[in-house]
């Protein structure tokens, strides 16, 4: 692909801001897009990112801190205005940077104009827009499908004497996607977005939007014996066959695509989708119609193994149909921080990898200072998921963005407090120190996306995994007509190790000492847990 044919969303390197944890812009310790804005010239010349991810800042009752939205088109006072949306997309803009923010499609909160109209009553015009049922009997919801956060996924009415559907929290209704005019509705809330100048959506639970119209009750898993249930929680007893994923949610991103396409420049879109089989997460790219990328997960939950990581990125690679372009995560607001997770020795190499693989990456905010995750005190804990299920929170990826070696990390003044604490290493892993620290992690990334908006090769370029490397080592090369070819190879060990079949030429980036300029002739040796970037020529 010719750069002049490229679309913006393939080069761009995404970073996901969780708005409440960024910066304070108005002194009362929450996040806001004012304290977003201010930290622009961070995002864009000292880090270099392309594209800005948003979490939820719609009003909300801020049960699950903002994916249960009482009302689409406006920003919740705790984060600001539309005036400040507004100003915070034009400096977006004036520095060639894109925008994107998160569409909640499949549920409001029970405080949406739109619920209480269905709520109100069994005849009320709005009652479809959600899934009503009756019960299998006294006290009996409709079928056996679990709520991700715990308990059942149906909630008893009272007045109306009905049981609704809430994937999540009883608070978040399930809207009823079969119903056409629910979806006219929320294509006029992406129009909203659209027309004010956003770049596109992150749409949330993507695949959950439409299930089994006959809402048949979910198979038990057949890989697991009674006594395991308990352990796996009540969730994963099931196979998720009937609650989420059906086919017919094809027809409807097809419908959001054409949507998209209403608008020049070209408008974008990412699905989280939580499919474990490649193949069928890989249906929703469609024929170049559906959604432009479904989010890859598979690295998430992956062991920190060169073996594990190659099998599961040459398998996305199979299973991406031939128009379509892979995405790459490796950390996010619903996940323990990846240096907690892949352990503090793959904090450096995680990044080459991210920086340097076929697709479009996606950086959660944090994880270029090498974060780690925070542990929260049961008393200050704020995730309703966590609240509900011991255990299941995300406060600790979730914590405050450490600017600097002030008190609050430069997050908030002084005199506020933090709307979750700050983890002991923001003393010194905090954005000021590293970006005066050429050894830092921040400093690595920066190299790394310098080199990336140099390379077509890393931007655009093909994919190939080398053999021969030894165990323990992953070593992928990029090809690009007319640019240099680049390989990366990573040590996944804590041994050195000598690593054959890269291309004559010279180490650019490194995560060890100081290699950049060295000479590579066909092999390099790596140092435990290092990685390299090699440009051939």
């Amino acid at each position: 692909m010719s750069e002049a044919t490229a679309s913006w969303w393939r080069s761009a390197v995404f970073y996901q801001i969780y708005p409440r944890s960024f910066q304070d812009g108005n002194g009362d310790g929450i996040g806001d897009l004012r304290g977003i804005r201010s930290r622009l010239d961070y995002l864009g010349d000292v880090l270099g990112v392309d594209a800005l991810w948003m979490s939820p800042f719609y009003p909300s009752p801020m049960d699950d801190f903002g994916y249960d939205v009482a009302d689409y088109c406006d920003v919740d006072p705790v984060f600001g205005d539309l005036a400040d949306f507004d100003a915070l997309l034009a400096d977006v803009h004036e520095r060639g940077m894109h925008l994107i923010v998160d569409l909640v499609p499949n549920h409001t909160s029970d405080q949406h104009a739109w619920f209480r109209a269905s709520r109100s009553s069994r005849d009320a015009p709005k009652r479809d827009w959600y899934v009503w049922r009756d019960g299998k009997g006294p006290g009996a919801p409709p079928n056996n499908w679990p709520g991700v956060f715990g308990g059942p996924a149906w909630e008893w009415d009272e007045a109306t004497g009905q049981w609704y559907l809430h994937s999540f929290l009883p608070s978040q209704p399930d809207l009823n996607w079969r119903n056409r005019e629910v979806r006219e509705a929320m294509y006029d809330v992406m129009r909203f977005w659209l027309d004010r100048g956003a770049d596109g959506f992150r749409i949330d639970v993507a695949h959950y939007i439409l299930k089994d119209p006959d809402l048949r009750d979910l198979p038990l898993r057949d890989d697991i014996g009674e006594t395991g249930f308990k352990a796996l929680g009540e969730y994963d007893r099931y196979q998720h066959v009937h609650n989420k994923g059906h086919p017919d949610v094809h027809e409807v991103f097809r419908e959001m695509r054409a949507v998209l396409d209403e608008y020049t420049p070209e408008r974008f879109a990412v699905g989280e989708i939580h499919d474990f089989d490649v193949h069928s997460w890989a249906s929703y790219y469609g024929k170049g119609d559906e959604l432009h990328m479904p989010f890859d997960f598979s690295l998430l939950w992956a062991p920190w193994s060169a073996e594990r990581f190659r099998e599961l990125i040459d398998e996305v690679e199979a299973a991406i149909p031939e128009r379509g372009w892979p995405n790459h995560v490796l950390g996010n607001h619903d996940e323990t921080r990846l240096a907690t997770r892949f352990g503090r020795g793959a904090v450096r190499g995680s990044a080459v990898l991210l920086c340097t693989l076929r697709g479009t990456p996606t950086l959660y905010y944090g994880d270029e200072l090498g974060l780690s995750e925070v542990e929260i005190d049961v008393e200050r804990q704020q995730d309703p998921w966590g609240r509900r299920v011991p255990g299941l929170g995300r406060d600790g990826c979730r914590t405050p963005m450490p600017w600097d070696g002030s008190e609050h990390a430069g997050f908030c003044p002084p005199d506020a407090e933090p709307w979750l604490p700050l983890g002991p290493e923001a003393g010194e892993r905090n954005a000021a120190a590293q970006a005066a620290d050429p050894g830092s992690v921040l400093s690595l990334y920066r190299a790394l996306l310098a080199y990336r908006r140099r390379s077509p090769s890393l931007r655009l370029g093909d994919y190939a995994a080398i053999d021969g490397v030894p165990a323990g080592c992953f070593a992928h090369l990029r090809t690009h007509p007319g640019s240099p070819a680049v390989a990366a190879a990573v040590n996944f060990t804590g041994e050195p190790m000598t690593v054959p079949g890269l291309p004559a030429g010279s180490i650019v980036v490194s995560t060890g000492m100081d290699r950049a300029g060295e000479p590579v002739r066909g092999s390099v040796r790596l140092g435990p847990h290092e990685a390299v970037v090699v440009e051939a020529g």
